[in-house]
């Protein structure tokens, strides 16, 4: 594909079928249903959301495409308010032990289910002990070893009874954790974080996720799931905030290709479209000519990197690794490429993260001239013993999504400059992750958007204990000493510090290569009203609402 092609200025019909072309923003393949909406179904809001959901259980979760309904659903202690930002949810108060270990909350007394049980204390016990359990096989259970005894449940060298959590009554409930947590009210807003139906999964197992068994605390309730078409969901009239929840109802569509979502927000028959590659890049001119507005680019706090599985030879030899991380061009990715603001990454940690120093550690070689680079990235290979009659193969695997394919031609493009040839296998993102976590690759395109906004939610992903995500099976003790020390302090400039000591010693290693700083490429119809943008690109429909006066086509 053309690098660097962009959208003729011609008439709108010519230039759509003339140059948009398959560029996969989802798991699902087809496109928004043209069905008219119910008159009874109230104020509606149609959502392009790219990938089909592997499941609706906040402990089975592992995508943003899973978050954004599962979020609309259900609400932990904390929750989000329009500009993504941590508010009480199904807690009133929270009250911190001079300590900072023990953390004590009071649940409102109007939180029920939707269908009418209360909302307890012990059911947030119940369910972090579940998703902690090694039975459950949870994803990402990791998130939540900063509670009391979380690892070593997770590891199966505790009981879920032994998890530093308990109900002090009805509606009081009492967390500890290991130390000192700065994040937790950002954390406690995370899926992983949420309550779950206990009472539904002693009746129904797991098959309390399906339409009209699903009950929820939240905005809204899914009441249908068509595969690879819609899942529809309802506004929740027992949430405490209903009144003041404007849209009735939401359909999340997985539209396959970008070029569809496009197509379908045009017809009007989605109203957002929002994801990290959510409209064609070739089309940017064209969208700002025809559909002023409707563009919103949101920088978030979000890498792209490319992880190595340091289980497979060559790359357990950081030579290798940093070779491969050097000869990749940012420049050319975000300026010729992407085009979309995205910003070159020489670090791990996006920069504008709360908690962090100034200027985030950077790969020494940041500063040189990407000739210097590539030949310091040809001496490492040559140390390593790859060379002209020694040269290397790579074999890539990468995420089908918006302009991966673009990307990993121009990556492998680069590399042929350092000698290398990569041999690229593109998989949809589900498949892709999956095989990431089994260890199924040796070189992998993958991406972390924030959970929550600390510098530990991107650094944890090369700790030695943080399991399947640490993707490279990265272990260095030096830099789990920094991080755990860290982790122990309530001196934010001084846990900083240390952060910040432990990810330059990770890029010196670079299990993990940072390639470049995402912006979500949203489009928003005008008539949708209250959409903020921020850096963790969160909208809850919850505080959303339509103009129905100025809907229209484009």
């Amino acid at each position: 594909m053309n690098l660097t092609g962009i959208a003729r200025k011609a008439g709108a019909g010519a230039v759509l079928a003339a140059t948009i072309f398959l560029a996969s923003c989802g798991g699902g393949s087809e496109e928004a249903s043209s069905t008219p909406n119910s008159p009874d179904e109230g104020v509606v809001m149609n959502r392009g959301n790219g990938y089909e959901p592997n499941t609706l259980d906040p402990h089975q979760a592992n995508g943003t495409w899973e978050n954004n309904i599962i979020g609309d659903m259900m609400i932990g202690l904390y929750t989000e308010d329009a500009d993504a930002k941590p508010i009480l949810g199904s807690a009133v108060s929270h009250e911190i032990s001079e300590d900072g270990l023990t953390h004590t909350f009071k649940i409102r007394e109007d939180m029920v289910w939707s269908d009418g049980e209360p909302v307890t204390a012990e059911v947030f016990v119940k369910s972090w002990q579940r998703i902690l359990d090694p039975a459950t096989a949870a994803p990402y259970a990791s998130l939540l070893y900063p509670f009391k005894n979380a690892r070593a449940i997770s590891n199966g060298e505790l009981p879920p009874s032994e998890l530093g959590a308990r109900a002090i009554d009805e509606k009081t409930l009492e967390l500890q954790v290991e130390q000192p947590t700065p994040f937790l009210a950002t954390l406690l807003t995370h899926y992983t974080a949420f309550p779950v139906p206990i009472h539904k999964i002693e009746e129904l197992g797991n098959a309390w996720v399906r339409p009209g068994s699903y009950v929820s605390n939240g905005p809204y309730v899914v009441e249908e799931w068509r595969p690879n078409s819609q899942i529809k969901l309802v506004k929740n009239e027992r949430f405490y905030d209903a009144d003041n929840v404007a849209i009735d109802t939401v359909y999340y569509k997985p539209i396959g290709d970008v070029s569809a979502a496009f197509r379908a927000f045009r017809a009007g028959e989605i109203d957002s479209n929002s994801c990290s590659q959510c409209y064609p890049i070739q089309q940017v001119n064209l969208i700002d000519e025809i559909m002023p507005g409707v563009k919103r680019n949101e920088v978030i706090l979000s890498t792209t990197y490319l992880t190595f599985n340091s289980n497979v030879p060559p790359f357990d030899d950081a030579r290798v690794r940093r070779a491969l991380g050097l000869a990749i061009d940012r420049d050319i990715l975000t300026e010729q490429v992407l085009r979309a603001g995205e910003v070159p990454a020489y670090g791990l940690t996006p920069p504008g993260i709360d908690n962090y120093i100034a200027s985030p550690p950077q790969m020494a070689e940041a500063g040189l001239t990407q000739e210097e680079r590539l030949t310091i990235a040809r001496n490492l290979l040559a140390e390593a013993g790859f060379d002209e009659n020694n040269p290397l193969t790579i074999n890539v695997k990468y995420r089908l999504a918006g302009d991966r394919r673009q990307i990993m031609v121009a990556m492998q493009d680069m590399w042929k400059r350092i000698g290398v040839t990569a041999k690229l296998e593109g998989k949809e993102p589900k498949v892709a992750y999956a095989d990431y976590r089994a260890r199924n690759f040796d070189v992998a395109d993958a991406g972390w958007v924030a959970d929550y906004n600390d510098p530990d939610n991107f650094l944890f992903l090369a700790k030695g204990d943080t399991g399947p995500i640490n993707y490279a099976d990265y272990a260095n003790p030096e830099f789990d000493r920094l991080m755990n020390e860290a982790n122990n302090m309530q001196d934010l400039d001084a846990r900083a510090e240390l952060m910040a000591l432990a990810e330059a010693i990770m890029l010196e290693d670079m299990p993990i290569a940072p390639i470049y700083f995402s912006v979500n490429r949203n489009l928003v119809g005008l008539h949708v009203k209250g959409w903020n943008n921020n850096v963790l690109g969160i909208q809850r429909t919850r505080w959303l609402s339509i103009d129905e006066g100025a809907r229209k086509k484009y």
